[in-house]
């Protein structure tokens, strides 16, 4: 269910974000071919009014049919039926292509009836100083004696500059779509591997466990035989089988209940709690285990509550003091450090273990992660005791970290 809802959204933003390409895509040509018609409609009036100046001071009138014909997209041909002079019609041209705005570079001819061709007039440029002189083929028209020919090279660039918002816009789309789609083939990749990852956890747990259990079984009715008793070395040995296996299995029971709060949601029982007595009573059952250890609370707080799942801080704290006393390689010193400030409590784990490198600080909250060192290997293990830290955190909205103390070891600092 869950799988076909994700590829429908997957489906549904790709759709969308296609749609929106598209639509850009036609936007974008609806404006190019209205700037084209914009310049088009500039240059005719431009070029309307040259041929009125043209006229003036002569008994000529104005002719009764247009004068101005469009062969190509970017080739004019003006009809004025009298004569003119060169440096008159470039004058003109350029004041009437400034007066309506139209500062493109253009290029115009006149008709030379006498060699009946099309002499080359000049190159005007808007963007140089400099005019520069192209030999550029003027076709000739028929039935015209007195006519000029206008020229607009940069047409294409000149539209292509005034849609730049357009072009940017569309560009910045096609960008979203293909990030849009590299981030969701990352996800799926990473859902697959996680996939992977959980069956294969599911699978050699469940596989683990029933021939663990026939093991402790096994070992278990060993222990209770007469023979047993009566041989030192057989009880030392069904000993080390029987705290071995229950050992694999609390191991195996904590990667089950990872993979259970990974799948649905961690159940909080809050509740009031004074957390320096609970702190104390996790003391007491980790010295059972652990006897040569010095842990002390340093707080001048006689009493801190706080709304909290009892079973889960327990094991938050067991878990922390644990973990420092593992990776300390002389006699473990701990002090957990309780203060208060006007906002939370700081609750604080000082050890004088090895430390953690400055490069593996941001990994050591994720799952299965362990610091490849020599200690690493000599501690059993699979990653998930600061991962359960982390996630208890999270539920509870608490803020957790870690830095190296500057003499020796960390401390682990938790924010209630």
């Amino acid at each position: 269910m869950k799988i076909n809802r994700l590829n429908s959204i997957i489906i549904l933003g790709f759709v969308a974000i296609i749609g929106i390409l598209i639509a850009q895509l036609l936007w974008t040509k609806e404006a190019f071919t209205i700037e084209d018609k914009k310049f088009s409609q500039k240059a005719h009036i431009a070029l309307l009014e040259v041929v009125k100046n043209l006229y003036e001071g002569i008994n000529h009138e104005l002719p009764a049919e247009n004068p101005i014909k469009k062969i190509s997209n970017d080739y004019y041909i003006v009809n004025i039926d009298n004569d003119f002079e060169p440096e008159i019609l470039e004058f003109y041209l350029k004041r009437e292509f400034k007066k309506i705005n139209l500062n493109t570079d253009f290029e115009y001819a006149m008709y030379n009836c006498q060699s009946d061709e099309m002499v080359y007039g000049n190159y005007v440029s808007f963007s140089e100083k400099t005019s520069k002189k192209a030999s550029v083929y003027f076709p000739k028209h028929k039935n015209l004696v007195y006519y000029f020919a206008i020229r607009f090279p940069s047409q294409t660039s000149y539209l292509f500059s005034s849609l730049r918002f357009w072009f940017i816009l569309s560009a910045a789309l096609i960008l979203i779509l293909l990030i849009y789609v590299y981030s969701i083939y990352t996800i799926m990749q990473q859902k697959k591997y996680s996939e992977l990852q959980r069956d294969f956890i599911n699978n050699m747990t469940h596989e683990f466990k029933t021939p663990l259990s026939s093991i402790l079984i096994a070992s278990n009715y060993l222990n209770k035989q007469d023979v047993i008793f009566k041989d030192e070395k057989l009880e030392k040995y069904t000993q080390i089988i029987i705290s071995q296996s229950n050992k694999l299995n609390n191991h195996i029971e904590k990667i089950l209940n990872i993979e259970k709060w990974d799948n649905t949601p961690m159940v909080l029982e809050k509740q009031k709690l004074e957390i320096i007595p609970l702190i104390e009573d996790v003391i007491e059952n980790i010295k059972l285990k652990y006897a040569d250890i010095d842990i002390k609370i340093a707080t001048i707080l006689p009493k801190i509550s706080i709304e909290a799942d009892a079973f889960h801080f327990s094991n938050l704290v067991y878990n922390l003091i644990d973990n420092s006393i593992k990776y300390c390689e002389s006699k473990p010193e701990i002090t957990i450090k309780i203060s208060i400030t006007y906002t939370h409590f700081l609750l604080e784990f000082i050890d004088n273990g090895i430390g953690i490198s400055e490069k593996n600080l941001p990994f050591i909250f994720d799952k299965f992660y362990r610091i490849s060192n020599q200690k690493s290997h000599e501690v059993n293990g699979f990653g998930l005791g600061l991962y359960y830290v982390k996630k208890v955190c999270s539920l509870h909205k608490w803020k957790v970290f870690v830095k190296n103390n500057p003499e020796k070891g960390i401390t682990t600092s938790i924010r209630i």
